[in-house]
C-alpha cells in the first residue's frame, strides 16, 4: 500500500513537470505558426509558472478545509479540459489563456501530496523524509521522459499532439485518484473555511523567519534546475546545435542525478543526521557548479561534457532538499496543507522568476548559465545557514 501511495503521489507531482517540459521542443514551431517572436513564445512558459505558483498558495488551505481528494479531483478536471483547449487553440492569445488555466490547476497534486505524506507519517519524520525522497525519485522520471516524448510527438504529429497527450494523462489520473487514493484527512481534523481564520494562519506562517528562509533555500537551490529548464530550447537547439528529438541530452543527465540522489538519500534518511545530509548535498552542488563554470570558461559547450556537471548538481539537490522540506513543514503540524502551499509557492515563484526573467537574459551563453546556477546555489546555502540561526528554543 505504501508503494502504491508513493507512485500515485509521484504521478500527481508529474502533472506540472509534464506541462512544463513536454512542449519545450515545440517552442520554435509555436512561434512560427502564430507569427510571434521567441520572447513572446517564452511567455507560454512564464504565464504557466506564475499561475502555477499563485494557485499553490491556496491548494493546501482548500485541502485543509474540504479534504485532500476532492480538491485534487477538481484540479485534475480543470487541467484536463485546459490541455484540450491548448491542443485546439486557434490563436496565440487562446493558447496563453489555456496555459494560464493549466498552471492554475497543475499544482494541486504536488502541494497536497506533501500534506498527505505528513498526514500519514507525522509520527515518524525520518520515514516521512524517506517517502519524500522516494516520491522525488519516481517523479524525476517525468522531466527526463517528457521532452524526449514531446520531441517525437512534435516531429511525428505536430506541436498540438503534446497537449492532447497532457489531456489524456490528466484523465487517467482522475480515474486513478478516484479509485485508488483514500482520503488522509478525517472530517473532524479539518479547518472551517473562514476567511479571517485562514488569513491569520497565512500570517502566522509568513511571520516565521525560519520557515521563510528554509523555503527560500529550496527555491534558490532549485533555481539551477529551473534555469536550464527555462533555457532548454536555446541550450539544446542553439548552443549544442542538436535537433528537436535530442532534448534527452539535457534532461536525462539532469533527472538521472535527481533519481540517483533521491534513491541514495532515501536509504540514508534516519541513518545520517538531516543536517549532515544537507551539508553533503550542498557540497556536491558546489563541486558541480565549479566544474560547470570551469568547463564552459575553457571550452565550447559540447556533449557530454556540457551536461555532466548538471547531473552531479541534481544529485546533490536531491540529497539536500527532502531534509529541508520536511524540516520546514514540521514547523506547523496543525496547518500542514497551508505550510505545504507556502513552501511550494515560494519554490515555484523562484522557478517562474528564473525561467521567465533570468533565463532569457542568460540563455544565449553556456557560461552565463553556469554562473547563474552558482549564484542561485550560494543564495540557497546562505538562506539555509541563516535559518539555523533564527531557530527558537522550542524548535531547537
Amino acid at each position: 500500500m505504501q508503494r502504491l501511495l508513493t507512485v500515485i503521489l509521484a504521478l500527481l507531482g508529474m502533472v506540472g513537470a509534464l506541462a512544463i517540459d513536454t512542449y519545450l521542443p515545440s517552442i520554435p514551431a509555436i512561434g512560427r505558426e502564430f507569427a510571434v517572436g521567441p520572447l513572446a513564445v517564452q511567455q507560454t512558459l512564464s504565464v504557466f509558472l506564475f499561475t502555477f505558483a499563485f494557485m499553490m498558495l491556496f491548494y493546501g488551505t482548500l485541502s485543509d478545509s474540504f479534504g485532500r481528494r476532492p480538491v485534487i479531483l477538481v484540479a485534475l478536471a480543470v487541467y484536463t479540459l485546459s490541455s484540450l483547449g491548448a491542443a485546439f487553440a486557434p490563436t496565440f492569445g487562446w493558447l496563453l489563456v489555456c496555459r494560464a488555466l493549466q498552471g492554475l490547476a497543475a499544482g494541486a497534486g504536488s502541494v497536497i501530496g506533501q500534506a498527505i505524506v505528513q498526514d500519514r507519517f507525522s509520527h515518524d519524520q525520518s520515514h516521512a523524509q524517506r517517502i519524500m525522497s522516494h516520491i522525488m525519485m519516481v517523479f524525476g522520471l517525468a522531466p527526463a521522459i517528457a521532452p524526449i516524448l514531446g520531441g517525437w510527438l512534435h516531429v511525428t504529429f505536430g506541436w498540438r499532439s503534446t497537449f492532447i497527450f497532457l489531456a489524456v494523462f490528466g484523465a487517467l489520473l482522475i480515474a486513478l485518484v478516484y479509485r485508488m487514493l483514500p482520503e488522509s484527512l478525517p472530517k473532524e481534523q479539518r479547518h472551517a473555511f473562514h476567511g479571517v481564520a485562514i488569513a491569520k494562519n497565512y500570517l502566522k506562517v509568513l511571520k516565521n523567519p525560519q520557515f521563510l528562509l528554509l523555503s527560500l533555500s529550496v527555491g534558490m537551490a532549485f533555481g539551477g534546475l529551473s534555469l536550464y529548464i527555462g533555457s532548454a530550447a536555446n541550450f539544446v537547439l542553439e548552443i549544442l546545435h542538436l535537433p528537436e528529438t535530442a532534448f534527452g541530452w539535457l534532461f536525462v543527465p539532469l533527472i538521472s542525478g535527481m533519481v540517483i540522489g533521491s534513491a541514495w538519500g532515501g536509504k540514508k534518511a534516519g541513518k545520517i543526521d538531516p543536517a549532515r545530509l544537507v551539508w553533503l548535498g550542498f557540497g556536491v552542488m558546489a563541486l558541480a557548479g565549479v566544474l560547470n563554470v570551469g568547463y564552459n570558461s575553457l571550452f565550447v559547450a559540447d556533449i557530454p561534457w556540457a551536461v555532466l556537471p548538471l547531473m552531479i548538481y541534481t544529485f546533490g539537490l536531491a540529497v539536500a532538499m527532502p531534509a529541508i522540506q520536511v524540516g520546514a513543514l514540521g514547523l506547523f503540524p496543525a496547518n500542514r496543507g497551508l505550510a505545504s502551499s507556502m513552501l511550494s509557492f515560494i519554490q515555484m515563484m523562484a522557478f517562474a522568476l528564473v525561467s521567465g526573467l533570468l533565463a532569457p537574459v542568460l540563455f544565449d551563453s553556456a557560461l552565463k548559465l553556469a554562473w547563474g546556477v552558482m549564484a542561485g546555489l550560494v543564495a540557497g546555502f546562505l538562506c539555509w545557514r541563516l535559518s539555523l540561526r533564527v531557530q527558537t528554543p522550542q524548535q531547537q
